[in-house]
């Protein structure tokens, strides 16, 4: 079979089922398998093609199936993606890279690294610790949440300090190397390297601040040790250790760490091949120094896509002994690789590290991607023609490597080029007209013309909220009637008529519900919107979307980015009528809901071929058109929400203040021209903000709101530091992520610890995120709660005065 027929009529998951108990077959490695160890996979999606494990995830907390079939349904998913890379001819196929909800938790589960209000007491970590630390339970909230590097992934954070009693606790790796094995496959067990999980780490409550997590590695490295030990017992030949920590700007002691970490398990090394594999940026030159110099190490892994730099280190040296994985085919993005173009760097990288060194791989993980192409029938077909998804990009990676060594299929190599042809002259791609206006920005800055507390002077005066306003931060639960109900329009089996009639109905409710809470700041729940980026998407020029392009967030979550594929405008208004129709049915101030630029792009699948930012101000052009139709609509207050600004954030301290500068001014870029007396929102959520508040303070917002509940108020330690911060702020006081419904008193005592360093004049009050995924059992006596909550220190600070 062709690598061409491969691409588009390889589909292993087209047999499994749900709740299958049908035990897999073995299966061999197919019969044109030429010199297949020049192939190698970093990681693959888990969710499944069409969310099979979110369904089954669910399902199993919901006690609708048992945990023996939410097992099935993940070895029907391990063995499906298994067979797939074999039967493309991947040599180096990846394993323990599925997770039932996180890839670091179940580091943290190897490493028995349990916090103590979990009621651990040893022994092989099972489903109720695992799922209790990721979501917490009724009597515990869950470990903290944040952003994988610069991704739209989420993992969970382990809590780390002295006392930790580490031990080996989850035997994954080898259970799912051996699982392999049995159906007649050898792959490469992943972990994550020592390093990077204690860099990813954070000080449990109460360790004191001058303690070193990196101190711990010492009683890591043991388990580590254990679980190469088993590995190799149980036959592995590689093992594969993730350390995209390397990338970043490590201090001096971060490095000797790796390198002291490395050492003490070089003696376990022997007799297995290790890899240590790097991503997502360039790895720096001293880094890339110690890394290389590493005994007993097999083979080293680089990301070619956004290292841009990292082809000129290994010109300056590599050692001849050693494996290069080279990540050309892009782990992050959904477009086609330039095949030629890959072909002549995997050339040029053999003349630098030897013939038989090079082994083609993916820049990173695809977990970043969705599953598989085959499955979008409804995709414009010019524009499908320039995609590839993770299913694709495997037989990309094994048809550059079948090319290294000689034996190019011509065909595939064709069709690629006549697809980046059609892609460079398509007319759909370039707009003049929004090539213009973007030009046209260069000339100002977009910083509104008075200051933040002279707008909220007088925004005060029009609005008349009450100290400590309470709002939420947009979506309300979105329940299976008003999803069927979305998906009938899509189909066009209700008129637009129903359709908008059960709409207003749906936020008649909410806008009542808000009303009897005791609300300050109401939203009308968005019931109209699939995504908070995807609704923007389908009503802007330049966007394609997918039917099943889905991308694992955290857990059972899954979004669907859509495709920014050319130049990006606004055709018509996209939310007025909606917003209009909520403030109609309330006298209290109605918040306008937007998502802002940089989120809108930072959740997308970017066009490649120009500069993101360029991108990103097209879109400011957009909302800006938007939020100057909401205020002309009576709308007061406008909440432009840029979730996801921080985590665009370059990794490489060098490159982010250019990233900073060019976000920053889109946002302003997209309410700059509003009166005084429109009060401008955002919302942030899920990262780390503090090494970035000074560009949060430049955005010029009136009201930020904030996640903060989960991380143990980490974000109010900027306050106490003496950040003078001026404008209103909201950080959230519960976690919406979680089912756990807080009390009034523990509220209270969130407002009053942010009471501590902020004043009560610019404190709001709101949950961390939106509700879309919470049922309204859980939703409703959380906000009554909190709405308590407020008001009883709101009683307080009026009786102390």
């Amino acid at each position: 079979m062709t690598q061409l027929s491969l691409l588009h009529s390889l589909s292993p998951f087209s047999s499994l089922s749900r709740f299958s108990i049908t035990p897999p077959p073995r299966f061999s490695l197919p019969s044109f398998s030429i010199r297949a160890m020049t192939s190698h996979i970093v990681g693959y999606p888990r969710i499944g093609p069409k969310r099979e494990l979110k369904f089954a995830l669910e399902s199993f907390w919901e006690g609708k199936s048992s945990a023996e079939e939410l097992k099935q349904v993940a070895a029907d998913l391990r063995f499906s993606i298994w067979k797939q890379m074999a039967e493309v001819g991947i040599k180096y196929i990846p394993s323990n890279t599925f997770s039932y909800y996180d890839h670091v938790l179940d580091t943290t589960a190897m490493l028995g690294a349990v916090p103590p209000r979990y009621g651990w007491n040893g022994g092989e970590i099972g489903f109720d610790v695992y799922f209790s630390m990721a979501r917490g339970n009724a009597s515990v909230p869950a470990m903290e949440m944040t952003k994988w590097f610069d991704t739209n992934y989420h993992y969970i954070v382990p809590e780390l300090g002295p006392d930790v009693k580490f031990s080996y606790a989850s035997h994954k790796a080898v259970e799912e190397y051996k699982e392999a094995k049995a159906l007649g496959l050898d792959t490469v067990p992943v972990l994550i390297g020592p390093l990077s999980y204690l860099l990813l780490s954070k000080p449990a409550k109460g360790v004191d601040k001058s303690f070193s997590l990196l101190s711990l590695v010492e009683k890591i490295v043991p388990i580590y040790k254990e679980v190469v030990a088993e590995l190799k017992a149980a036959g592995a030949t590689w093992i594969q250790f993730d350390e995209p920590s390397l990338v970043l700007d490590l201090e001096a002691l971060q490095l000797q760490t790796f390198t002291n970490a490395y050492s003490e398990l070089e003696s376990s090394f022997s007799g297995v091949n290790i890899l240590i594999e790097t991503y997502f940026a360039d790895v720096p030159i001293q880094t890339y120094k110690a890394l290389t110099s590493l005994k007993n190490v097999a083979g080293f892994g680089f990301d070619l896509v956004r290292g841009t730099r990292t082809l000129n280190f290994l010109k300056s040296g590599f050692p001849s002994d050693k494996y290069l994985f080279a990540g050309v085919v892009d782990g992050r993005n959904i477009w086609a690789n330039d095949l030629a173009a890959s072909l002549c760097i995997l050339q040029v990288l053999e003349g630098i590290v030897g013939k038989d060194k090079v082994v083609v791989s993916t820049s990173c993980s695809l977990l970043h991607t969705a599953v598989d192409l085959v499955n979008e029938t409804k995709l414009d077909k010019e524009i499908k023609s320039w995609l590839a998804f993770a299913a694709q990009k495997v037989v990309e990676v094994n048809a550059l490597a079948r090319a290294l060594v000689g034996q190019k299929d011509q065909a595939f190599f064709a069709s690629n080029a006549t697809s980046h042809a059609s892609r460079r002259s398509s007319p759909r791609v370039r707009n003049e007209n929004v090539q213009r206006a973007v030009v046209a920005l260069k000339d100002s800055d977009h910083r509104r013309a008075t200051s933040v507390s002279a707008r909220l002077a007088a925004q005060q005066k029009k609005l008349n909220l009450p100290i400590l306003p309470t709002t939420t931060i947009g979506s309300f639960p979105q329940t299976i009637g008003l999803r069927k109900v979305r998906r009938e329009y899509k189909a066009k089996k209700i008129t637009e008529y129903d359709y908008v009639n059960a709409m207003k109905e749906e936020i008649s409710k909410v806008v009542k519900l808000q009303e009897e809470l005791g609300f300050d700041v109401l939203v009308h729940g968005e019931p109209e919107r699939n995504d908070m980026v995807e609704y923007f998407g389908e009503q802007l020029s330049g966007f394609a979307f997918t039917v099943n392009g889905w991308v694992q967030s955290y857990g059972s979550r899954c979004v669907k980015p859509p495709i920014i594929y050319g130049d990006v405008s606004r055709p018509r208004a996209m939310t007025v009528f909606w917003s209009s129709t909520a403030q109609s049915m309330t006298r209290r101030p109605m918040k306008g809901m937007l998502t802002g630029p940089v989120t809108i792009l930072n959740w997308s699948f970017v066009r490649n071929d120009q500069n993101r930012h360029e991108t990103c101000y097209q879109i400011a052009l957009a909302i800006r058109d938007e939020v100057e139709d909401l205020e002309r609509a009576g709308i007061n207050i406008i909440q432009i929400d840029e979730a996801a600004l921080r985590e665009g954030l370059p990794l490489r301290k060098s490159e982010q203040p250019f990233y900073l500068e060019w976000a920053v001014q889109s946002f302003r870029i997209t309410n700059c021209g509003v009166k005084n007396t429109t009060q401008i929102h955002t919302h942030m959520c899920y990262s780390n903000f503090n090494d970035i508040i000074n560009a949060i303070i430049n955005m010029d917002a009136d009201v930020i709101t904030i996640e903060n509940s989960r991380s143990d108020e980490k974000l109010l330690s900027v306050f106490h530091e003496g950040v003078k911060y001026e404008a209103g702020i909201g950080p959230g006081v519960y976690d919406i992520h979680s089912p756990r419904i807080p009390s009034t008193e523990e509220l209270a005592d969130r407002i009053n610890k942010m009471l501590a360093v902020l004043d009560n004049r610019v404190l709001w009050i709101n949950p961390d995120c939106g509700l879309k995924t919470r049922k309204y059992s859980e939703v409703e006596p959380a906000l009554r709660n909190m709405v308590a909550a407020a008001k009883l220190i709101r009683t307080q600070l009026a009786s102390s005065n």
